[in-house]
């Protein structure tokens, strides 16, 4: 470790990381390559719980009485240091503009945000394929939120999934990770397989990066997740050269 120089500075309680991440109020498994496992981080990020922010709240109702709770708890993460901030579920685009109004560093909500970056790169022909933990609760909110409701897109839902969404659904304490990563391989194949003009992938739910290499080896297509855009941000805020 370089040995510091200078004066130190304090003004708060814990130091050495410049992002945080919100999270929901969970505790189903997460694995490395998901962005609630600190092993997923090659950086120190410090995380923040937003107490009573459950799946059914966030995906499936979109409850805004979260978006106050959400705005504490990443004014908090502020306070403490973190200079960039993003959360544990991509559902919260819903939320993305009203969040970035309110915080005074950037924040970025969900993957969806990376789908016209994707586009961009693309024949104007093709769509990017999203995979998503529902199809059905992936609504023109989110994505007006993400500001990507007119790029041609293709949705995938994994709600029916039999070993992926059914632990994160009902919060169980156990996950068959091949079973999931099956569940994956098989949904992006058959996303692929009845949409040839998708050309990329963008994944929404922040619980599947761990199958992303898998996907994108299915595949033979570049494959998006919420980590990349994290380490973007990153490296954004704390550039060293």
């Amino acid at each position: 470790m370089e040995r510091y120089r200078g004066t130190a500075r304090g003004g708060r309680n814990i130091y050495g990381f410049s992002l945080g991440i919100l999270m929901l109020d969970t505790d189903f498994p997460r694995i490395p390559g998901d962005i609630g496992n600190a092993l997923t981080w090659d950086f120190p990020v410090l995380y923040k719980v937003v107490k009573g922010a459950s799946v059914a709240r966030v995906v499936e109702d979109g409850d805004p009485a979260l978006l106050a709770p959400f705005i504490d708890g990443a004014r908090e993460l502020i306070v403490q240091g973190a200079k960039a901030v993003t959360t544990s579920c991509g559902f919260l685009a819903v939320f993305q503009r009203e969040m970035a109004e309110a915080l005074s560093v950037p924040i970025f909500t969900s993957a969806l945000l990376m789908v016209p970056l994707v586009y961009s790169m693309l024949p104007v022909s093709c769509k990017v394929g999203i995979m998503t933990f529902n199809s059905g609760a992936l609504t023109e909110r989110h994505f007006k939120g993400a500001g990507i409701e007119n790029i041609p897109k293709v949705v995938c839902g994994m709600e029916n999934s039999e070993h992926f969404a059914k632990p994160i659904r009902e919060n169980l304490h156990e996950l068959d990770v091949e079973g999931a990563r099956a569940d994956h391989i098989s949904a992006a194949r058959g996303m692929c397989r009845e949409n040839p003009d998708v050309r990329a992938i963008v994944l929404e739910c922040t619980n599947m990066p761990p199958y992303a290499e898998d996907i994108r080896l299915a595949t033979g297509l570049p494959v998006f997740d919420i980590t990349d855009l994290t380490k973007l941000m990153y490296r954004s805020v704390c550039k060293s050269i």
